[in-house]
Formats: structure tokens, C-alpha cells, sequence
């Protein structure tokens, strides 16, 4: 199952904006539209069930013309996004950033079957440097924990 299929199904592919004159693609999450990263997912767990065996290698960022931006984890064809608003990224440590998350979107194949919102984060660096970095998200519900991680291979994010 390809990211970019869900991506351009389940998140509105009319809301994607072409890039011009939108902000330089080497800044991450970046302009509007979608990117895949390759690398490693290193933990993948919803509540009390732990996906990581079954999570995939590729991780995609979506970010729509409103600013949100949703970082999607697929694993055994079921897809798990992080969403937060991108205009409310804050710079952390060691250069990375911190996403401020409000919502968790689910989707089986191309569909989404759902969202809840929650407040946590998401903390990334930049893979546009040529080094693998990790990105962490961590978010509440009231009543579920959800828990993303996943290493980049230090290769640049493909545009789809």
C-alpha cells in the first residue's frame, strides 16, 4: 500500500498547494504538500497495543495551505497521523523543533476511519542536513496514549 495514495485520499489532495512562492522545501515539515521519509521505525504503540513489529519504513509528512501538518505511521495497513499546526512550531534543543499536537487521524487503506483529539508533541529535526535524525510523538487522549518514533536514514525527504 503506498503512503501517497492515503495521503492524496484520505487528506483532502484539493487543499495541497503547489509550492511556489511558499517557504524553501529545505525547511521541514516545509510548504504545503506531501514528502516520505525513509529510515527506521523504532516504536509504533496505541494504548496498550504495540505496533512496532508490523510498522513500516517510510514515514510520510503531510502539510495542507492551513498550516496543519500530520506526520503518518502505517503499520499493517492501518495508517496512525500526528497532526498539529505547523505555524505553532517552537525551536528546541540541538536543533531540533517541537510540533505541538491537537489531533490523531486513522485510516485503513485509503480511507480515514477517524480522529481524536489530543494534546502532546512531536519533536524532529531537520533531514534536509544528510544526517539521520529521530522524530518522537507523544499524545494523550482522555482516555489513550499514542506513541510514534522513528529514525531516518539521513537521506533528503522525497516530494510525492
Amino acid at each position: 500500500m503506498k503512503l501517497v495514495t492515503f495521503v492524496a485520499a484520505s487528506l483532502c489532495a484539493a487543499t495541497l498547494a503547489s509550492a511556489a512562492g511558499a517557504a524553501s522545501p529545505q525547511n521541514f515539515p516545509g510548504a504545503p504538500g506531501a514528502l516520505t521519509l525513509a529510515g527506521k521505525c523504532a516504536k509504533l504503540v496505541v494504548g496498550k497495543l504495540d505496533a512496532t513489529k508490523g510498522c513500516q519504513g517510510e514515514l510520510a509528512s503531510v502539510t495542507l495551505v492551513n498550516g496543519q501538518v500530520t506526520l503518518i505511521f502505517t503499520s499493517g495497513g492501518k495508517m496512525l497521523g500526528f497532526q498539529g499546526d505547523g505555524t505553532q512550531i517552537k525551536p528546541g534543543s540541538a536543533g531540533n523543533v517541537t510540533l505541538p499536537l491537537n489531533l490523531i487521524v486513522t485510516g485503513v487503506g485509503q480511507k480515514m476511519t477517524g480522529q481524536v483529539k489530543v494534546t502532546g508533541s512531536c519533536t524532529l529535526g531537520n533531514p534536509y542536513n544528510g544526517k539521520p535524525i529521530a522524530i518522537e510523538c507523544s499524545a494523550k487522549s482522555t482516555d489513550t496514549a499514542f506513541t510514534g518514533s522513528f529514525k531516518t536514514s539521513g537521506k533528503a525527504p522525497k516530494q510525492k
